[in-house]
């Protein structure tokens, strides 16, 4: 697996990623990988590293349109310790090429996005839709704040970037809330020492709306034909 090192580190960053390059069955295939370090703790609907508690990396990685995978845990697990990810970390899976993500920021808030919309729709579908295997098209979201949200906020903030991540696909031409197999990973800093974690991450709090609007343009971005 090759890796493609990113440039040296903007001012107030927080998602550095790398490009991790590999071959697998004769295709050549893309992830992008956020050493986080030490001191997060993050809440994700991943299948690696879901839920919450405190993780050191995400790891996003593409697979191919025919994936058959059954164990897609133990794929990227085994993907994350090719490229040196060491700890408990977080991973998901999308069909779509990561190199081609949306970034964006405010307020210190980071967001990096990957969208594959080959099979998309709205959540709330009649019974005989809804027994459609899903594809692994997938859009994922992964955001990072430099405070500390309390066990709430966390989720919270998981709502907040997922009404975002529907206005920006509705306000690019999408007739679709997602697709069926949509994942989300938010990060915030563990508590310091004289800190109090947030307790409040909804669009019209001041973490909550800057994480909607970093969602939104990385999104949007994200979506933008080549």
């Amino acid at each position: 697996m090759t890796v493609v090192v990113p440039p040296p580190r903007p001012v107030g960053e927080l998602l550095r990623v790398q490009q991790l390059t590999r071959t697998e069955n004769g295709e050549r295939l893309h992830a992008l990988l956020w050493r986080a370090g030490d001191g997060w703790r993050m809440v994700s609907s991943a299948v690696l590293g879901g839920g919450l508690g405190e993780r050191a990396w995400v790891l996003n990685a593409q697979v191919s349109h025919g994936y058959r995978r059954t164990d897609p845990d133990r794929h990227l697990a085994e993907l994350a310790e090719a490229a040196g990810a060491r700890g408990a970390g977080v991973g998901l899976m999308t069909a779509a090429d990561v190199t081609a993500h949306g970034r964006a920021r405010d307020g210190g808030v980071d967001v990096v996005a990957t969208a594959g919309l080959g099979v998309r729709g709205w959540a709330a579908t009649p019974i005989a839709g809804s027994a459609l295997p899903p594809a692994p098209g997938t859009i994922n979201i992964v955001a990072a704040l430099p405070v500390p949200l309390t066990d709430a906020a966390l989720v919270n903030a998981v709502a907040t970037a997922t009404e975002a991540k529907v206005q920006a696909l509705l306000e690019s031409g999408y007739d679709c809330s997602g697709t069926p197999t949509d994942a989300v990973c938010v990060a915030a800093r563990t508590v310091r020492v004289g800190e109090q974690a947030h307790a409040f991450a909804g669009p019209r709090s001041v973490w909550g709306a800057r994480l909607a609007r970093a969602v939104h343009a990385a999104v949007r971005a994200a979506t933008i034909e080549p």
